[in-house]
């Protein structure tokens, strides 16, 4: 297997049928053999139903996962690479706000020498005060904290090889933050503007929220990718602080005791 397209799905019905079809019209013209995996993440409404129907259509490419019940965005997307045979790892989300026809000329960036190649809706078509606003200073700080500039990060719609996605598993909202674990192995990364649009039907499953959760795991991110490898520089560190700041104290303890409340 060549190309693994990754997909989680929330709650996706009526966008399914648009996105099956963009889909295989896409990947059949791309002459590699490829696969698509559909995380269903715990869906409330027939998406799963949809997806088993298209699945028993397309037997030969189509596979689907389902959970008993919501476990997130990064859940899905780390059970679809458990399951991806694939050498080279596609991800993209259900909405239909990104574009499958934007991968042929991302697998041709990867092509050029990349290990990965990071999708950036640079017209982004969603709310600028509720998603785009706070999207940009978090794209920004994590930049600035990790190292790894990218403009967005919150783009689902990335192309890898799957070397790069190994030795490591995804927590909290951390699939966004799998450029920063792949370069830490060296995985040479790249982004390129891709389409985006107006999401059709459905709601968005994110809000301002989202954005601290995001900083927060930032935090276990910088912590794993610093510090995972030796993590005694970190502990070790704190530990002979603490220990040194216990004598200075204990120190003046004993000379209070002598000098001052001897009697």
């Amino acid at each position: 297997m060549n190309l693994s397209l990754v997909i989680p799905v929330y709650n996706e019905q009526d966008n399914l049928p648009f996105l099956f079809e963009a889909v295989q019209k896409t990947m059949t013209e791309i002459n590699q053999s490829w696969e698509v995996i559909l995380v269903d993440d715990g869906s409330r409404d027939k998406t799963l139903s949809v997806l088993k129907q298209y699945a028993e259509k397309d037997p030969a490419h189509i596979r689907v996962i389902s959970f008993r019940r919501n476990f997130g965005q990064t859940a899905a997307i780390a059970a679809g690479l458990d399951y991806a045979q694939g050498k080279i790892i596609i991800l993209m989300d259900a909405d239909m706000q990104n574009d499958p026809a934007d991968i042929p000329m991302m697998l041709a960036k990867l092509d050029e020498g990349y290990d990965l190649v990071s999708g950036w809706r640079k017209e982004r078509k969603d709310d600028a005060l509720t998603r785009n606003l706070p999207s940009m200073l978090a794209n920004g700080l994590i930049s600035r904290v990790t190292g790894v500039h990218l403009h967005d990060y919150g783009c689902t719609l990335k192309v890898y090889r799957r070397d790069v996605l190994e030795g490591f598993r995804l927590y909290g909202e951390m699939h966004r933050f799998i450029p920063v674990y792949a370069n830490s192995v060296g995985a040479n990364i790249t982004e390129m503007p891709v389409r985006h649009y107006p999401r059709k039907f459905g709601k968005t499953k994110y809000g301002l929220e989202r954005t601290a959760k995001v900083i927060l795991d930032l935090f276990t991110v910088k912590f794993l990718v610093a510090f995972a490898s030796k993590p005694i520089y970190l502990f070790g560190g704190t530990g002979g602080l603490l220990m040194i700041a216990s004598s200075i104290i204990m120190l003046y303890l004993l000379v209070r005791r002598i000098f001052f409340l001897s009697v």
